[in-house]
């Protein structure tokens, strides 16, 4: 009697088991097949791509993704990326990715494009600004040198107008001239670097925020301390 019950509870326990499997796969298969069935796509690499390689339309492939949104930095067809150029190794079958690729706008995801340069500066006496600024803003430049005892010696420029902020260091490094100052890195044209690495090596770089929307600029004419002092007409042809 005990024998014949094990048996019928055996085969209650496959049948309760089989039931449950169907019902298992068949939820699994409707959510894949309603996951895999979004239309979206996404750029993957067709094969392994070496930097400096100018993506044609054989480098790439699309495969189905079954997420709403693209990993970010993503693309979902070929003719987005097709034309740009590999900023760093992607191997087969991995998503070709903003990152990984060099365009005019993009710069390999460096945030400079064509015909821009990044430079970095050490900045002095802007401590308060340097708690404001953030990556996209607008800057501009003072120069500054002269100070200590011969204090009415001191010259202050404004030598560049309305840079954009690329990225912010607060944590001071050593600079040309043996002071721990913080770095920040502005985007600038060609003629523009070495006009910031001559104020970085020999003088004292200060930055003023601006309005993104103010495109006015101004005389830069030279301002000494004795002028500020006294009232010079170079104190009031700054105001």
């Amino acid at each position: 009697m005990k024998k014949e019950n094990l048996v019928k509870l055996v085969g209650v326990a496959l049948v309760v088991a089989i039931i449950s499997t169907g019902i298992f796969y068949g939820v699994f298969a409707s959510k894949l097949n309603s996951d895999t069935g979004s239309g979206r796509t996404l750029v993957v690499a067709a094969k392994t791509l070496k930097p400096g390689t100018v993506l044609v339309a054989t480098d790439v492939k699309t495969i189905p993704w079954p997420a709403p949104q693209l990993p970010k930095g993503g693309y979902q067809t070929p003719q987005e990326v097709i034309g740009s150029t590999v900023f760093d190794s992607v191997t087969e079958e991995e998503p070709i990715l903003a990152t990984r690729l060099a365009s005019a706008q993009s710069g390999g995801g460096s945030g400079v494009p064509t015909g821009m340069r990044a430079v970095s500066v050490h900045v002095t006496d802007s401590t308060g600004v340097l708690a404001l600024l953030r990556g996209g803003q607008k800057v501009d430049v003072q120069v500054v040198v002269g100070r200590g005892e011969k204090a009415e010696a001191v010259e202050v420029r404004t030598a560049l107008e309305d840079l954009t902020v690329l990225s912010v260091q607060p944590q001071a490094e050593q600079s040309s001239q043996g002071q721990s100052l913080p770095v920040v890195t502005l985007l600038a044209r060609p003629a523009e670097v070495d006009i910031l690495a001559a104020a970085d090596s020999g003088g004292r770089v200060r930055l003023s925020l601006r309005n993104p929307l103010d495109k006015v600029e101004r005389t830069r004419s030279t301002l000494t301390l004795g002028s500020v002092m006294h009232g010079g007409s170079t104190a009031s042809a700054a105001r």
